[in-house]
């Protein structure tokens, strides 16, 4: 059985590389078939199943704002059945790898569905596709119902489960707490180990990460890391952490930020070209990984991947990749490089400021918002504990040690990861190359 076509998951980092390993939307067997985290989804096509396609190509009504990651944003595939009633849906930002690194709607229309993946994935399963350009289209339907064939959650279920229980009775806990003249020893022992569960619940999935990472098998064919020429800027993070890998069947870019962009090497969405370009002189500024449509899905700055000594071994690797065709095109008069906004071009962060905020262990969609409340609880827990001291020696005792051990567990990541890329990772290749021949 072939993988082909099969659609690929948006870009992950931490927990969320379990989607871009194992999430995949295929047409098996007369069906669309969702794998994501283990389960198993088979929507029929045909008769009692899907018979057409409907893509909305309209901006939410919000487009305007702020919010990247909401599932709408890129549009939607309504899956229809005879009737005209919604079987399935299938969110487009969902399943494009590069969706992250893009501005909101930065790709419409057909090459939206050809980078995807969908316009292929459909035209094999044998259902028509229309599209709507206003969602008001009678086409379109309401939108409701059905099912959502995304990739799932970035975060697995169990975490989300332990941080909804504890948060519940936590919430509860601080409610009598708060309104309450006399506080119960027991009351305050559960808000601290309710509070406690938020910072234990994300170390365990820390380890919980590390672990399945190391578990999972890929056949790397090719691996090129970045060899950045004299002055470029590149930091021991980029170097460390950034590079390309030719997989049995896919292409993946990693940033420094451990995020990846899985691409597939076969089918109709698949990246099959490898385009160098030179400016008017003939000087390489840089490479364009180009899939359907001849639409450039990647780009490489040559100074920053080939420009150094050892770049053009580098670069023949990456051109020796099996199902890449290679090719050369130079720019004319005073065109810039590249066109429009595109994966690539800020995978070196500007301030190592930045680069911190982007190697962060990925936080929820809560953001700061969610550690702020984790601190608090942990922080309320000793004042409560402390409060309690001569009525409930015991459970203060435990609640202000559960309260400070909380703390703790959040201080110290935090200040690890802080310290570390400020005084080694995000200091230029040059610069630590410097001060070590300085020591010796």
């Amino acid at each position: 059985m072939t993988e082909a076509p099969a659609l690929r998951p948006a870009a992950g980092r931490g927990p969320g590389l379990e989607r871009c390993h194992a999430s995949r939307l295929s047409v098996e067997d007369g069906a669309l078939v969702l794998r994501a985290r283990g389960r198993t989804r088979r929507v029929p096509v045909g008769d009692g199943g899907v018979a057409r396609a409907v893509f909305v190509d309209a901006a939410p009504a919000d487009a305007g704002r702020d919010d990247p990651g909401r599932p709408d944003a890129w549009g939607e595939v309504r899956l229809q059945d005879r009737d005209g009633a919604q079987v399935a849906r299938i969110p487009l930002g969902d399943w494009l790898p590069e969706a992250p690194a893009l501005p909101e709607r930065a790709v419409q229309g057909e090459q939206l569905l050809e980078r995807t993946g969908v316009a292929g994935l459909l035209k094999a399963a044998g259902v028509p596709l229309h599209v709507a350009r206003d969602r008001n289209d009678p086409r379109a339907g309401s939108g409701k119902g059905g099912v959502s064939l995304g990739p799932g959650p970035a975060f697995p279920l169990w975490y989300w489960c332990v941080r909804g229980v504890a948060g519940t009775l936590w919430f509860s806990a601080f409610t009598v707490v708060v309104f309450s003249d006399t506080v119960p020893g027991r009351l305050v022992l559960l808000l601290a180990l309710t509070a406690l569960c938020g910072p234990v619940a994300r170390l365990v999935l820390r380890a919980w990460t590390r672990l399945r990472a190391g578990r999972r098998r890929v056949t790397v064919l090719e691996r090129v890391t970045p060899d950045p020429a004299p002055g470029s800027g590149a930091t021991v993070r980029f170097l460390r952490d950034t590079e390309v890998r030719v997989q049995d069947r896919d292409l993946v870019l990693r940033d420094l930020g451990g995020q990846e962009y899985w691409f597939p090497r076969t089918g109709a969405h698949a990246v099959t070209r490898l385009v160098k370009v030179l400016d008017g002189t003939g000087r390489p500024v840089g490479a364009e990984l180009r899939g359907p449509g001849e639409q450039v899905r990647a780009v490489f700055p040559w100074d920053l991947w080939f420009g150094g000594a050892d770049g053009a071994d580098g670069w023949s690797r990456l051109c020796g990749a099996p199902g890449l065709a290679v090719s050369e095109r130079r720019l004319g008069g005073k065109r810039t490089w590249p066109k429009g906004p595109v994966l690539g071009t800020g995978l070196l962060p500007r301030t190592g400021r930045d680069a911190r905020r982007m190697a962060r262990f990925p936080g929820t969609a809560a953001g700061v918002s969610s550690t702020a409340v984790m601190a608090f609880g942990n922080l309320f827990s000793v004042i409560q504990g402390v409060r309690v001291a001569d009525t409930a020696p015991g459970p203060a005792a435990v609640a202000v040690a559960a309260g400070a051990l909380g703390l703790v567990l959040q201080a110290v990541p935090y200040a690890v990861h802080e310290l570390r890329g400020r005084l080694v990772l995000d200091r230029t290749a040059a610069e630590r190359t410097t001060n070590e021949e300085a020591r010796r």
